[in-house]
């Protein structure tokens, strides 16, 4: 193992949860390294922490453990789990916040129910300080998967809308926002690339149109929109020194449509 925990939260800094996650952990592993992907998630947007560890987790040495806690469910009937993709691990909750790996990877789950690898005195309220931290620690230590729960077969899984390609063009939407206002879309690179054959287009958001894809921001001037491929690969619509978001008044879940131009 590598002895890394990463650690995606919606927690943000201000509270003591963090900190609590990570005392139970070197409690248990002293030599862990931690790496604070992101504590900035918005608070219960699932999804956003799904992006967030697709873009980071495989970028990591083998055997990293990404503990991940976006969990609005927390105390309810949904499972704890743990699971190994390629060869990296990840400890959450079952609700939907590891979808994007499914899409891609296969997987081995199991469901967190050896009690002995949870920290005493369970919380209704802070799985992330007494299960996932702990299991996650243990995962880092070395100790199996099988011997931490059970194998799970049926897993939450949101899935996000497919683009549309047509004749017309292609059609898309917003499926992230990231902290600089840019708008990430649901349309590839190669999507792109395949469908329109770098054919002229337009290319509309919100009350906005654009005339091409851009390398960059800086290939427009400063305070306009610009279309471009981000470092995900997918297409996204930025502003040259701008909040994109903000300033082309669009949000998550906005259509994008790519239009050929006859």
């Amino acid at each position: 193992m590598s002895q890394i925990i990463t650690l995606t939260t919606d927690f943000g800094l201000q509270d003591h949860y963090v900190s609590a996650m990570k005392a139970v952990m070197l409690g248990i592993a002293p030599n862990v390294r931690f790496v604070d992907v992101s504590h900035e998630i918005p608070a219960q947007d699932i999804m956003a922490g799904a992006w967030v560890v697709k873009n980071t987790a495989f970028l990591y040495p083998s055997g990293t453990v990404h503990l991940v806690v976006v969990d609005p469910g927390v105390g309810t009937s949904r499972h704890p789990i743990a699971l190994k993709v390629k060869d990296q691990y990840f400890v959450g909750p079952d609700n939907g916040i590891f979808s994007l790996l499914f899409k891609e990877y296969n997987y081995e789950a199991y469901k967190l129910s050896n009690k002995e690898y949870w920290r005493q005195g369970l919380s209704n309220t802070f799985h992330g300080r007494d299960i996932f931290a702990p299991v996650s620690a243990h995962l880092s230590s070395g100790i199996p998967l099988d011997k931490i729960g059970e194998p799970i077969d049926d897993l939450v899984t949101y899935h996000w809308a497919v683009p549309i390609a047509d004749k017309d063009g292609l059609q898309g939407w917003v499926v992230h926002i990231d902290r600089f206002g840019n708008l990430i879309t649901n349309i590839s690179d190669n999507l792109i690339e395949d469908h329109l054959k770098r054919k002229s287009v337009k290319i509309y958001v919100g009350n906005t149109m654009l005339n091409k894809v851009v390398s960059t921001f800086g290939d427009v001037e400063e305070g306009e929109p610009a279309a471009f491929i981000g470092s995900s690969g997918m297409l996204e619509i930025g502003i040259n020194k701008g909040n994109a978001a903000r300033m082309l008044s669009v949000d998550k879940g906005a259509q994008i449509s790519i239009v050929l131009q006859k």
